[in-house]
């Protein structure tokens, strides 16, 4: 049994943290579900055709895609290499240099190719130049608020704050409703009682999956700087050695498929997805960064980079993910629900509608109070101005 104090102080913390994330949790939750389906959306705005070839037809040798690249766009720089392991098709990413890309990130633009004919399929301009699709707005308002490290940061709070009102919630449940059969809604009893029934109900029934989506919120809002402390501590010590050695020109480069060959030897069982180009300043200035997961529902959202020498072509480093950047990685599918194919989505879809429910219902409950209370003040002033005067009488 909790005491009335206790119970009172738990109240009071479930009232303020569910007022001051509400607004910013009904726009996460209103982005998050377009979100949920963006692989979807994005195949049915932007559709992409391939020429009908066998199953097994074999991916085109890098280096002719990027050769391809740099001849379009002579003078620029590679910066990175994208391999797509849901459809035939490689991104070969290009900066006028990286002097530009460390100032502006956004000057990055793309040529896409068939991965197994090394045709050119599109060719892009700088982000910067590009107008925000459906999906990119969406991510954008979900993720910082347009904001960038800001915005990521005050969304990680108020996901805190949910996560907080979550668990004031559940100590809350137990003592407001024990006298009432569990899902009871008072349907006869007015329209404010009738939704703190529904309010409670909902709540409790999807609580441990709120509880998992807040928590995995509030560790992918901390990406940024997560991955900031792993660049500037495990990465910064494993380059130590490095230091004081010229960065090769990108003419001078080893082959980009050996080297590639040499990480997919280095990881087996593994698919590489991600290839940055030395000197890129999201990877490492003298060696070719491979991004590569596993190829299973849950292991594809673990990553593990491996480093080849760009002067030698050689291995240098297979890299484990330390502990926290692991956990952001089992967060990624638990937060957007898209590893176990639509079925899954469309839980997770449902469940975010519930919770939009929820959200709402706890905004209407507290304005409704707020107006109740305002009528009874209302109510006993005037039954106050309506009472006669009496002057007091003094005795002799």
């Amino acid at each position: 049994m909790i005491a009335a104090h206790k119970l009172k102080r738990w109240y009071l913390i479930h009232k303020w943290t569910s007022l001051i994330c509400t607004a910013f949790l009904l726009l996460i939750c209103l982005t998050g579900l377009p979100l949920v389906f963006r692989e979807e959306i994005n195949h049915w705005l932007e559709p992409h055709h391939y020429v009908a070839l066998p199953a097994d037809t074999p991916t085109a040798n890098i280096d002719r895609m990027v050769a391809a690249a740099r001849a379009m766009y002579p003078g620029q720089s590679v910066a990175s290499v994208f391999i797509d392991d849901d459809e035939p098709q490689v991104m070969v990413w290009m900066v006028p240099s990286f002097e530009v890309m460390r100032a502006d990130p956004d000057a990055i633009h793309f040529i896409r190719f068939d991965a197994r004919t090394a045709q050119v399929l599109e060719t892009s301009l700088p982000e910067s130049e590009q107008p925000n699709d459906f999906i990119d707005i969406m991510l954008a308002l979900h993720k910082d608020l347009f904001l960038d490290l800001p915005g990521e940061l005050f969304l990680g709070l108020m996901a805190l704050l949910f996560v907080i009102a979550i668990v004031s919630g559940v100590v809350l449940y137990g003592p407001f409703m024990k006298k009432l059969p569990f899902g009871t809604v008072r349907h006869e009893r007015s329209a404010r009682v009738k939704w703190l029934d529904l309010h409670n109900m909902l709540g409790i029934v999807v609580m441990a999956w709120t509880f998992v989506v807040g928590a995995t919120g509030v560790m992918n809002e901390l990406s940024t700087p997560l991955f900031g402390l792993w660049q500037r501590t495990d990465v910064k010590a494993l380059l130590a050695s490095y230091h004081g050695r010229s960065m090769p020109e990108q003419g001078d480069l080893p082959s980009v498929q050996a080297a590639l060959e040499t990480a997919r030897h280095a990881v087996p069982g593994m698919n590489i997805i991600s290839i940055a180009y030395p000197g890129n300043p999201f990877g490492s200035p003298y060696h070719y960064l491979f991004w590569s997961k596993g190829d299973t529902s849950l292991t594809s959202r673990l990553l593990t980079p491996v480093l080849v020498d760009a002067s030698t072509g050689q291995l240098s480093a297979v890299i484990r993910m330390p502990w926290y950047l692991r956990l952001l990685e089992v967060s990624r599918p638990l937060h957007f629900g898209d590893y176990g194919g639509m079925p899954l989505k469309i839980l997770w879809a449902l469940l975010d509608v519930i919770t939009i429910v929820i959200l709402g219902s706890g905004l209407y409950l507290w304005l409704a109070r707020r107006k109740h209370q305002s009528e009874r003040l209302a109510r006993i002033v005037a039954a106050h101005q309506r009472q006669p005067w009496v002057e007091p009488v003094h005795e002799p």
